[in-house]
């Protein structure tokens, strides 16, 4: 049984976008739109994921940099009314990236494991079954790194819908010293982004069965970006 203290604050609403939070929310997102216009995207998608919709699409944290432009330019290309929804968090750092995604059209769902997450899920599995395609951080919003949660597999279970997961290689990048080694792409890099086999779930797995299906696509994931000596080591 939680704690009252823990159901007010998953109850408490999302910290909304203060004035701040707008103006470089659109600054970001301007100067996003304007380094990801010099690179140089390809996409790898020998499964075809990209006609499977609605679907759940699952980047790592570190990716968040050009995973809409992945969407954009890509995913929704010859689809024009494709829709796309995304995890936010309810916090002051979800306030803003809310206003990134408003620019390119995206809806925002806001909440996290540790707030607002029984009604962000129950928004997820609306907007799954309205036709949107979703986009989510597995291992955000604080990690670990590189390990996906079970949340994304009881939401695929739920719904019927699949999973595919998605990873790309920068040829020049920045990486911070953040908890995910956050990339940022350098101007005029090459961006390889590569689509694994689509997933579906099973309704009557058990609770140790969607872990373990987890772990399977965390190592897939890896595999995609090429990250498995960085993991290893």
């Amino acid at each position: 049984m939680q704690e009252p203290s823990s159901i007010s604050k998953n109850k408490r609403p999302p910290q909304q976008p203060k004035v701040k939070d707008v103006v470089l929310g659109k600054v970001a997102s301007f100067l996003i739109k304007g380094l990801s216009s010099t690179i140089r995207f390809s996409f790898n998608d020998p499964a075809s994921a990209k006609d499977l919709s609605p679907a759940i699409f699952c980047i790592w944290h570190n990716r968040l940099a050009l995973c809409l432009n992945v969407f954009t330019r890509y995913l929704s290309k010859g689809y024009p009314d494709r829709r796309l929804a995304a995890l936010a968090s309810a916090s002051n750092d979800g306030a803003f990236l809310s206003v990134i995604l408003q620019s390119y059209g995206v809806h925002a769902v806001r909440g996290s494991s540790s707030r607002r997450g029984s009604q962000a899920m129950k928004e997820l599995i609306t907007l799954l079954r309205k036709g949107y395609d979703l986009s989510l951080t597995p291992d955000g919003p604080r990690g670990p790194k590189y390990k996906m949660q079970s949340g994304v597999i009881s939401l695929a279970q739920l719904t019927g819908k699949p999973v595919i997961p998605v990873s790309y290689v920068l040829s020049m990048k920045w990486t911070l010293n953040t908890w995910d080694s956050f990339q940022i792409p350098m101007p005029f890099a090459k961006c390889v982004v590569h689509m694994g086999e689509p997933v579906y779930v099973d309704r009557n797995i058990t609770a140790d069965q969607r872990d373990a299906l987890a772990n399977q696509l965390s190592e897939e994931m890896i595999r995609l970006g090429g990250e498995q000596e960085e993991v290893a080591g």
